[in-house]
Protein backbone atom coordinates (compact mmCIF):
# COMPACT_ATOMS: atom_id res chain seq x y z
CA UNK A 1 0.00 0.00 0.00
CA UNK A 2 1.26 3.44 -0.98
CA UNK A 3 1.76 6.14 2.23
CA UNK A 4 -0.85 8.99 0.89
CA UNK A 5 0.24 12.82 1.18
CA UNK A 6 -2.95 13.46 2.76
CA UNK A 7 -5.66 11.88 5.49
CA UNK A 8 -8.99 12.33 6.73
CA UNK A 9 -10.84 10.70 9.53
CA UNK A 10 -14.18 10.93 9.19
CA UNK A 11 -15.80 10.33 5.68
CA UNK A 12 -19.00 12.75 6.45
CA UNK A 13 -19.85 15.67 3.52
CA UNK A 14 -17.26 17.87 5.31
CA UNK A 15 -14.74 14.69 5.38
CA UNK A 16 -15.57 14.57 2.17
CA UNK A 17 -15.35 17.33 1.33
CA UNK A 18 -11.84 17.46 2.12
CA UNK A 19 -10.73 15.01 0.79
CA UNK A 20 -11.87 16.23 -2.55
CA UNK A 21 -10.50 19.42 -2.17
CA UNK A 22 -7.17 17.93 -2.00
CA UNK A 23 -7.66 15.53 -4.01
CA UNK A 24 -8.73 18.27 -6.90
CA UNK A 25 -4.91 19.91 -6.12
CA UNK A 26 -3.60 16.71 -7.00
CA UNK A 27 -3.27 14.94 -3.59
CA UNK A 28 -3.25 10.93 -3.16
CA UNK A 29 -5.53 10.64 0.06
CA UNK A 30 -6.90 8.14 2.02
CA UNK A 31 -10.33 8.02 4.12
CA UNK A 32 -10.23 6.11 7.14
CA UNK A 33 -14.50 5.90 8.30
CA UNK A 34 -15.27 3.77 11.17
CA UNK A 35 -19.04 2.51 10.49
CA UNK A 36 -19.24 0.16 7.60
CA UNK A 37 -20.09 2.56 5.21
CA UNK A 38 -19.52 6.17 4.28
CA UNK A 39 -21.86 9.59 4.90
CA UNK A 40 -22.19 10.52 8.51
CA UNK A 41 -25.42 11.39 8.85
CA UNK A 42 -25.76 11.76 5.23
CA UNK A 43 -27.07 8.34 4.87
CA UNK A 44 -30.41 6.15 3.88
CA UNK A 45 -31.79 3.22 5.32
CA UNK A 46 -34.84 1.04 5.42
CA UNK A 47 -35.08 1.55 8.98
CA UNK A 48 -38.91 0.96 9.48
CA UNK A 49 -40.52 -1.63 6.54
CA UNK A 50 -38.91 -3.19 3.51
CA UNK A 51 -39.23 -0.64 0.34
CA UNK A 52 -39.31 2.20 2.76
CA UNK A 53 -36.00 4.77 2.31
CA UNK A 54 -35.30 6.56 5.18
CA UNK A 55 -33.26 9.58 5.68
CA UNK A 56 -30.99 8.90 9.43
CA UNK A 57 -30.17 12.49 9.81
CA UNK A 58 -29.65 14.81 7.08
CA UNK A 59 -32.55 15.22 4.70
CA UNK A 60 -33.20 18.49 3.48
CA UNK A 61 -30.78 20.10 1.70
CA UNK A 62 -31.14 23.94 0.96
CA UNK A 63 -27.09 24.09 0.99
CA UNK A 64 -26.23 21.77 -0.89
CA UNK A 65 -28.25 23.78 -3.39
CA UNK A 66 -26.76 27.27 -1.96
CA UNK A 67 -23.12 26.68 -0.75
CA UNK A 68 -20.09 27.66 -2.42
CA UNK A 69 -18.61 24.12 -2.39
CA UNK A 70 -21.44 22.69 -3.67
CA UNK A 71 -22.01 24.81 -6.42
CA UNK A 72 -18.58 24.06 -7.55
CA UNK A 73 -19.17 20.29 -7.82
CA UNK A 74 -21.37 19.15 -10.04
CA UNK A 75 -23.15 16.60 -8.24
CA UNK A 76 -25.53 16.29 -11.50
CA UNK A 77 -23.36 14.51 -13.82
CA UNK A 78 -23.17 12.11 -11.14
CA UNK A 79 -26.59 10.99 -10.75
CA UNK A 80 -27.21 13.30 -8.13
CA UNK A 81 -31.36 14.54 -8.61
CA UNK A 82 -32.29 17.56 -6.67
CA UNK A 83 -36.26 17.78 -6.09
CA UNK A 84 -37.74 20.82 -4.66
CA UNK A 85 -41.25 21.33 -3.42
CA UNK A 86 -43.79 24.48 -4.58
CA UNK A 87 -44.07 25.20 -1.20
CA UNK A 88 -40.39 25.04 0.78
CA UNK A 89 -41.91 25.46 4.38
CA UNK A 90 -44.76 25.48 5.78
CA UNK A 91 -45.94 26.20 9.42
CA UNK A 92 -49.47 24.99 10.57
CA UNK A 93 -51.71 26.48 13.49
CA UNK A 94 -55.24 25.67 15.01
CA UNK A 95 -58.24 25.71 13.37
CA UNK A 96 -56.64 24.81 10.11
CA UNK A 97 -54.47 28.21 8.92
CA UNK A 98 -50.92 28.00 7.83
CA UNK A 99 -48.11 30.29 7.12
CA UNK A 100 -45.52 28.91 4.38
CA UNK A 101 -42.90 30.13 2.11
CA UNK A 102 -43.75 29.87 -1.63
CA UNK A 103 -41.65 30.86 -4.51
CA UNK A 104 -40.85 34.92 -5.05
CA UNK A 105 -41.22 36.90 -1.61
CA UNK A 106 -44.10 38.79 -2.43
CA UNK A 107 -45.97 35.26 -3.38
CA UNK A 108 -45.51 34.75 0.05
CA UNK A 109 -46.05 38.15 1.39
CA UNK A 110 -49.62 37.63 -0.03
CA UNK A 111 -50.42 35.31 2.60
CA UNK A 112 -49.89 36.66 5.75
CA UNK A 113 -52.34 39.25 5.36
CA UNK A 114 -51.36 42.70 7.34
CA UNK A 115 -47.96 41.64 7.81
CA UNK A 116 -47.28 41.25 4.09
CA UNK A 117 -45.44 44.69 3.35
CA UNK A 118 -43.37 44.04 6.96
CA UNK A 119 -42.59 41.02 5.34
CA UNK A 120 -41.19 42.41 2.04
CA UNK A 121 -39.15 44.95 3.56
CA UNK A 122 -37.52 42.37 5.34
CA UNK A 123 -36.43 39.34 3.27
CA UNK A 124 -36.33 41.36 -0.12
CA UNK A 125 -33.30 42.88 0.09
CA UNK A 126 -31.69 39.83 1.79
CA UNK A 127 -32.95 37.58 -1.40
CA UNK A 128 -32.07 39.91 -3.88
CA UNK A 129 -28.42 39.77 -2.08
CA UNK A 130 -28.20 36.48 -1.27
CA UNK A 131 -25.40 35.51 -4.18
CA UNK A 132 -23.49 38.31 -2.13
CA UNK A 133 -24.26 37.14 1.48
CA UNK A 134 -24.35 33.44 1.32
CA UNK A 135 -21.05 32.74 0.65
CA UNK A 136 -19.84 35.32 3.63
CA UNK A 137 -22.41 33.49 6.08
CA UNK A 138 -20.71 30.06 5.07
CA UNK A 139 -17.00 31.19 5.32
CA UNK A 140 -15.05 32.09 9.01
CA UNK A 141 -15.28 35.79 9.60
CA UNK A 142 -11.84 37.07 9.17
CA UNK A 143 -12.03 39.72 6.98
CA UNK A 144 -13.97 42.76 5.89
CA UNK A 145 -16.78 41.40 3.18
CA UNK A 146 -16.81 42.36 -0.18
CA UNK A 147 -20.07 43.34 -0.83
CA UNK A 148 -20.26 45.34 3.22
CA UNK A 149 -23.61 46.70 2.35
CA UNK A 150 -25.13 43.87 2.14
CA UNK A 151 -23.82 42.00 4.52
CA UNK A 152 -24.55 44.21 7.14
CA UNK A 153 -27.40 44.41 6.70
CA UNK A 154 -28.08 40.55 7.37
CA UNK A 155 -25.63 41.15 9.87
CA UNK A 156 -27.90 43.91 12.25
CA UNK A 157 -31.26 41.62 12.04
CA UNK A 158 -29.26 38.13 11.90
CA UNK A 159 -27.60 39.13 15.44
CA UNK A 160 -31.27 40.23 17.14
CA UNK A 161 -32.94 37.08 19.35
CA UNK A 162 -35.54 35.61 16.73
CA UNK A 163 -38.61 36.61 19.79
CA UNK A 164 -37.65 40.11 19.26
CA UNK A 165 -37.98 39.64 15.61
CA UNK A 166 -40.93 38.14 15.16
CA UNK A 167 -42.82 41.03 17.21
CA UNK A 168 -41.82 43.02 13.75
CA UNK A 169 -44.97 41.37 12.96
CA UNK A 170 -49.12 41.68 13.76
CA UNK A 171 -50.48 38.09 12.91
CA UNK A 172 -49.66 34.83 14.27
CA UNK A 173 -49.14 33.23 10.73
CA UNK A 174 -46.31 36.10 10.42
CA UNK A 175 -44.66 35.54 14.30
CA UNK A 176 -44.90 31.98 14.06
CA UNK A 177 -43.51 31.84 10.56
CA UNK A 178 -40.35 33.21 11.79
CA UNK A 179 -40.00 31.58 15.05
CA UNK A 180 -40.28 27.97 13.85
CA UNK A 181 -37.26 28.58 10.49
CA UNK A 182 -35.31 30.51 13.66
CA UNK A 183 -35.42 27.10 16.26
CA UNK A 184 -33.40 24.99 13.82
CA UNK A 185 -30.85 27.09 15.88
CA UNK A 186 -31.88 24.61 18.50
CA UNK A 187 -31.34 27.83 20.94
CA UNK A 188 -34.14 29.55 23.20
CA UNK A 189 -35.40 32.27 21.15
CA UNK A 190 -34.20 34.96 23.29
CA UNK A 191 -30.42 33.75 22.18
CA UNK A 192 -28.82 36.32 19.87
CA UNK A 193 -28.12 35.29 16.65
CA UNK A 194 -31.15 32.58 16.62
CA UNK A 195 -32.80 35.69 13.44
CA UNK A 196 -29.25 35.07 11.63
CA UNK A 197 -30.54 31.52 11.47
CA UNK A 198 -34.06 31.83 10.55
CA UNK A 199 -33.15 34.89 8.12
CA UNK A 200 -30.78 32.41 6.52
CA UNK A 201 -32.47 30.09 5.61
CA UNK A 202 -35.63 31.79 4.88
CA UNK A 203 -33.26 33.82 2.03
CA UNK A 204 -32.42 30.40 0.52
CA UNK A 205 -35.45 29.02 0.59
CA UNK A 206 -36.89 32.38 -1.70
CA UNK A 207 -33.71 32.32 -3.41
CA UNK A 208 -33.47 28.25 -4.55
CA UNK A 209 -36.22 26.13 -2.27
CA UNK A 210 -35.65 23.71 0.08
CA UNK A 211 -34.85 20.23 -2.05
CA UNK A 212 -34.42 16.39 -1.44
CA UNK A 213 -32.18 14.12 -3.14
CA UNK A 214 -34.28 11.56 -5.40
CA UNK A 215 -33.70 8.40 -3.72
CA UNK A 216 -32.20 9.55 -0.87
CA UNK A 217 -29.27 11.84 0.69
CA UNK A 218 -26.90 8.79 0.46
CA UNK A 219 -26.92 9.66 -3.44
CA UNK A 220 -24.65 12.85 -2.33
CA UNK A 221 -22.37 10.84 -0.27
CA UNK A 222 -22.33 8.48 -2.88
CA UNK A 223 -21.07 11.29 -5.54
CA UNK A 224 -18.59 12.61 -3.88
CA UNK A 225 -17.45 9.16 -2.80
CA UNK A 226 -17.09 8.39 -7.00
CA UNK A 227 -15.43 11.92 -7.96
CA UNK A 228 -12.69 11.10 -5.03
CA UNK A 229 -12.28 7.68 -6.50
CA UNK A 230 -11.61 8.20 -9.85
CA UNK A 231 -9.19 11.30 -8.21
CA UNK A 232 -7.31 7.76 -6.79
CA UNK A 233 -8.41 8.87 -3.32
CA UNK A 234 -9.78 5.97 -1.35
CA UNK A 235 -12.06 5.80 1.48
CA UNK A 236 -11.43 2.87 3.85
CA UNK A 237 -15.04 1.76 5.70
CA UNK A 238 -15.39 -0.15 9.14
CA UNK A 239 -11.46 1.51 10.69
CA UNK A 240 -12.08 3.14 13.74
CA UNK A 241 -8.78 5.54 14.51
CA UNK A 242 -8.14 5.33 18.13
CA UNK A 243 -5.27 7.69 18.08
CA UNK A 244 -2.99 9.65 15.72
CA UNK A 245 -0.38 7.77 16.27
CA UNK A 246 -2.21 4.32 14.44
CA UNK A 247 -2.63 6.80 11.06
CA UNK A 248 0.03 6.51 8.64
CA UNK A 249 2.54 9.21 7.98
CA UNK A 250 0.90 11.75 5.95
CA UNK A 251 1.62 15.80 5.30
CA UNK A 252 -1.46 16.70 6.60
CA UNK A 253 -4.19 14.49 8.81
CA UNK A 254 -7.66 15.99 8.28
CA UNK A 255 -10.20 15.68 11.34
CA UNK A 256 -13.66 14.98 10.63
CA UNK A 257 -14.63 14.70 14.56
CA UNK A 258 -16.25 16.63 17.22
CA UNK A 259 -13.62 18.92 19.41
CA UNK A 260 -13.89 16.14 22.13
CA UNK A 261 -12.60 13.31 19.44
CA UNK A 262 -9.69 15.49 18.90
CA UNK A 263 -8.59 15.50 22.26
CA UNK A 264 -9.16 11.97 22.90
CA UNK A 265 -7.08 10.91 19.00
CA UNK A 266 -4.30 13.58 19.75
CA UNK A 267 -3.90 12.42 23.25
CA UNK A 268 -0.44 14.80 25.11
CA UNK A 269 0.50 15.83 21.77
CA UNK A 270 -2.09 18.54 22.36
CA UNK A 271 -0.51 21.95 24.24
CA UNK A 272 -2.64 22.30 27.62
CA UNK A 273 -3.51 25.82 26.71
CA UNK A 274 -5.16 24.53 23.23
CA UNK A 275 -6.84 21.46 25.18
CA UNK A 276 -8.14 23.80 27.71
CA UNK A 277 -10.05 25.67 25.24
CA UNK A 278 -11.15 22.65 23.10
CA UNK A 279 -12.72 21.05 26.71
CA UNK A 280 -15.15 24.55 26.97
CA UNK A 281 -16.14 23.56 23.72
CA UNK A 282 -19.83 23.81 24.42
CA UNK A 283 -22.36 21.12 22.65
CA UNK A 284 -26.31 21.95 22.32
CA UNK A 285 -29.62 20.33 22.92
CA UNK A 286 -29.87 16.47 21.44
CA UNK A 287 -32.81 15.51 19.38
CA UNK A 288 -35.15 12.54 19.81
CA UNK A 289 -36.25 11.53 16.33
CA UNK A 290 -38.89 9.12 15.19
CA UNK A 291 -39.06 7.66 11.72
CA UNK A 292 -42.55 6.43 10.36
CA UNK A 293 -43.68 4.33 7.43
CA UNK A 294 -46.76 5.34 6.32
CA UNK A 295 -49.55 4.37 4.59
CA UNK A 296 -50.76 7.09 2.71
CA UNK A 297 -50.23 10.64 2.45
CA UNK A 298 -50.17 12.79 6.15
CA UNK A 299 -53.90 14.62 6.36
CA UNK A 300 -52.86 17.88 7.36
CA UNK A 301 -55.51 20.31 7.84
CA UNK A 302 -53.90 22.93 6.10
CA UNK A 303 -53.38 22.59 2.31
CA UNK A 304 -49.75 24.21 2.84
CA UNK A 305 -48.82 21.64 4.50
CA UNK A 306 -49.30 19.21 2.09
CA UNK A 307 -47.47 20.94 -0.52
CA UNK A 308 -44.40 20.80 0.63
CA UNK A 309 -41.93 18.52 2.00
CA UNK A 310 -40.91 20.28 5.55
CA UNK A 311 -43.01 21.62 8.19
CA UNK A 312 -42.37 23.21 11.59
CA UNK A 313 -44.86 22.11 14.41
CA UNK A 314 -45.00 24.03 17.36
CA UNK A 315 -48.13 26.26 17.05
CA UNK A 316 -47.51 29.96 17.69
CA UNK A 317 -45.03 32.38 18.45
CA UNK A 318 -45.27 31.63 22.29
CA UNK A 319 -45.29 28.29 22.14
CA UNK A 320 -42.35 27.19 20.13
CA UNK A 321 -40.57 30.20 22.81
CA UNK A 322 -41.94 28.05 25.31
CA UNK A 323 -40.40 24.63 24.24
CA UNK A 324 -36.95 25.74 23.52
CA UNK A 325 -36.73 27.23 26.67
CA UNK A 326 -37.77 24.14 28.58
CA UNK A 327 -34.86 22.72 26.71
CA UNK A 328 -32.76 25.06 27.88
CA UNK A 329 -33.40 24.18 31.19
CA UNK A 330 -32.66 20.86 31.12
CA UNK A 331 -36.05 20.02 30.42
CA UNK A 332 -38.89 18.09 28.31
CA UNK A 333 -41.45 20.13 26.65
CA UNK A 334 -44.70 18.93 26.34
CA UNK A 335 -45.91 19.97 23.82
CA UNK A 336 -42.53 20.18 21.78
CA UNK A 337 -41.20 22.35 18.54
CA UNK A 338 -40.99 19.64 15.82
CA UNK A 339 -39.62 19.61 12.49
CA UNK A 340 -41.28 16.86 10.32
CA UNK A 341 -39.93 15.81 7.05
CA UNK A 342 -42.22 14.21 4.53
CA UNK A 343 -39.98 13.64 1.28
CA UNK A 344 -42.73 11.51 -0.08
CA UNK A 345 -44.28 15.18 -1.54
CA UNK A 346 -41.88 15.34 -4.50
CA UNK A 347 -39.84 11.90 -4.34
CA UNK A 348 -42.14 8.77 -4.91
CA UNK A 349 -39.36 6.19 -4.84
CA UNK A 350 -38.77 6.47 -1.09
CA UNK A 351 -41.61 4.04 -0.49
CA UNK A 352 -43.88 1.53 -2.27
CA UNK A 353 -46.71 3.10 -4.63
CA UNK A 354 -49.06 4.54 -2.31
CA UNK A 355 -47.28 4.74 0.90
CA UNK A 356 -44.91 7.77 2.32
CA UNK A 357 -41.88 7.90 4.51
CA UNK A 358 -42.19 10.66 7.18
CA UNK A 359 -39.60 11.58 10.15
CA UNK A 360 -39.67 14.09 12.73
CA UNK A 361 -37.36 15.54 15.48
CA UNK A 362 -37.64 17.20 18.63
CA UNK A 363 -34.87 18.88 20.81
CA UNK A 364 -34.04 17.67 24.33
CA UNK A 365 -31.49 18.22 26.80
CA UNK A 366 -28.50 16.95 26.03
CA UNK A 367 -27.90 12.84 26.19
CA UNK A 368 -31.31 12.25 27.26
CA UNK A 369 -32.56 8.90 27.01
CA UNK A 370 -36.17 9.91 26.93
CA UNK A 371 -38.32 8.30 23.96
CA UNK A 372 -40.67 11.56 23.14
CA UNK A 373 -42.70 9.37 20.47
CA UNK A 374 -45.89 10.01 22.00
CA UNK A 375 -45.10 13.83 22.18
CA UNK A 376 -44.14 14.39 18.92
CA UNK A 377 -47.31 12.28 16.90
CA UNK A 378 -49.70 14.56 19.41
CA UNK A 379 -48.24 17.51 17.45
CA UNK A 380 -48.62 15.70 14.29
CA UNK A 381 -52.05 14.79 15.06
CA UNK A 382 -53.02 18.27 16.41
CA UNK A 383 -52.17 19.83 12.85
CA UNK A 384 -53.42 16.58 11.20
CA UNK A 385 -55.98 14.31 12.70
CA UNK A 386 -56.00 10.60 11.54
CA UNK A 387 -52.51 10.67 10.95
CA UNK A 388 -52.44 7.94 13.81
CA UNK A 389 -54.23 5.91 12.00
CA UNK A 390 -51.78 5.46 8.87
CA UNK A 391 -48.78 4.53 10.94
CA UNK A 392 -47.29 0.84 9.34
CA UNK A 393 -44.05 1.08 11.53
CA UNK A 394 -41.99 3.63 13.44
CA UNK A 395 -38.16 3.21 14.54
CA UNK A 396 -37.50 6.12 17.59
CA UNK A 397 -33.87 7.33 17.99
CA UNK A 398 -33.21 9.15 21.64
CA UNK A 399 -30.26 11.78 21.88
CA UNK A 400 -28.30 9.31 23.53
CA UNK A 401 -29.26 6.63 20.75
CA UNK A 402 -28.43 9.05 18.35
CA UNK A 403 -24.59 9.33 20.32
CA UNK A 404 -23.84 5.84 19.90
CA UNK A 405 -24.28 5.22 16.19
CA UNK A 406 -22.63 8.55 15.81
CA UNK A 407 -19.57 10.05 18.23
CA UNK A 408 -19.88 13.49 16.16
CA UNK A 409 -23.38 13.83 17.59
CA UNK A 410 -22.35 14.79 21.06
CA UNK A 411 -24.97 14.45 23.63
CA UNK A 412 -27.31 14.34 20.51
CA UNK A 413 -26.31 17.63 18.80
CA UNK A 414 -26.65 16.98 15.32
CA UNK A 415 -25.25 20.54 14.41
CA UNK A 416 -21.79 20.12 15.66
CA UNK A 417 -21.54 22.59 18.94
CA UNK A 418 -24.49 25.16 20.63
CA UNK A 419 -24.37 28.18 18.13
CA UNK A 420 -24.06 31.19 20.36
CA UNK A 421 -22.71 34.05 19.39
CA UNK A 422 -19.36 33.70 20.66
CA UNK A 423 -19.69 30.05 19.35
CA UNK A 424 -20.58 31.45 15.95
CA UNK A 425 -17.30 33.76 15.80
CA UNK A 426 -14.85 31.53 17.61
CA UNK A 427 -15.18 27.84 16.72
CA UNK A 428 -14.23 25.66 18.31
CA UNK A 429 -11.42 28.19 20.28
CA UNK A 430 -10.30 31.56 19.58
CA UNK A 431 -8.05 31.19 16.59
CA UNK A 432 -7.61 32.99 13.74
CA UNK A 433 -7.45 29.98 11.84
CA UNK A 434 -10.47 27.52 13.53
CA UNK A 435 -9.41 24.74 11.15
CA UNK A 436 -5.65 24.38 12.20
CA UNK A 437 -5.01 22.82 15.45
CA UNK A 438 -2.20 23.91 18.00
CA UNK A 439 -0.42 20.82 16.28
CA UNK A 440 1.16 21.60 13.19
CA UNK A 441 -0.29 19.25 10.41
CA UNK A 442 -3.17 18.39 12.22
CA UNK A 443 -6.75 19.92 11.37
CA UNK A 444 -9.89 19.89 12.33
CA UNK A 445 -12.94 20.11 9.62
CA UNK A 446 -16.28 18.99 11.01
CA UNK A 447 -19.29 20.99 12.14
CA UNK A 448 -17.26 22.13 14.90
CA UNK A 449 -15.58 24.59 12.69
CA UNK A 450 -17.16 27.82 11.10
CA UNK A 451 -19.76 27.54 9.72
CA UNK A 452 -21.42 24.74 11.77
CA UNK A 453 -24.11 22.12 11.08
CA UNK A 454 -25.95 21.15 7.76
CA UNK A 455 -24.48 19.70 4.23
CA UNK A 456 -22.71 22.43 3.03
CA UNK A 457 -19.08 21.24 2.70
CA UNK A 458 -17.83 24.11 3.96
CA UNK A 459 -16.02 23.17 7.41
CA UNK A 460 -13.99 20.81 4.78
CA UNK A 461 -13.46 23.15 2.21
CA UNK A 462 -12.08 25.51 4.52
CA UNK A 463 -9.91 23.10 6.52
CA UNK A 464 -8.36 21.43 2.99
CA UNK A 465 -7.50 25.24 2.01
CA UNK A 466 -5.86 25.81 4.44
CA UNK A 467 -3.89 22.71 4.88
CA UNK A 468 -3.08 23.08 1.29
CA UNK A 469 -1.69 26.57 2.29
CA UNK A 470 0.10 25.37 5.10
CA UNK A 471 1.97 23.22 1.96
CA UNK A 472 2.65 26.05 -0.19
CA UNK A 473 -0.02 25.14 -2.96
CA UNK A 474 -1.55 27.72 -4.38
CA UNK A 475 -4.20 27.88 -7.10
CA UNK A 476 -6.25 25.06 -6.50
CA UNK A 477 -8.80 24.07 -8.41
CA UNK A 478 -12.28 25.34 -7.08
CA UNK A 479 -14.44 23.18 -9.41
CA UNK A 480 -14.50 19.03 -10.00
CA UNK A 481 -14.20 17.66 -12.85
CA UNK A 482 -15.98 14.88 -14.75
Amino acid sequence: MTTPDAIVVGSGPNGLAAALTLARAGLSVDVFEGAATPGGGCRTEELTLPGFRHDVCSSVHPLVAASPFFLNTDLAARGVRLRTPRVAFAHPLDGGRAAAVVGPVDETARGLGADANAYVRLLAPLVRDAGLIVPVVLAPLRSVPAHPVAVARYGLAGLLPARLLARRFRTDQAQALIAGVAAHAMLPLSAPVTSGFGLLLTMIAHSVGWPVVEHGSDRIVAALVNELTSLGGRVINGCWVRSLNDLPPARAVLLDVSPRALIRLAGDRLPSGYRNALERFRHGPGICKVDWALAGPVPWTAEACRDTVTVHLGGTLAEIARSESDVAAGRHPERPYCIVVQASVVDPTRAPAGRQTLWAYCHVPPGSPVDMTDRIEAQIERFAPGFRDLVLARVTTTAADAERRNPNYVGGDINGGMATLRQTIFRPTTRWNPYRTAVPGIYLCSASTPPGGAVHGMCGYGAARAALADLGMTGVPHRGTN
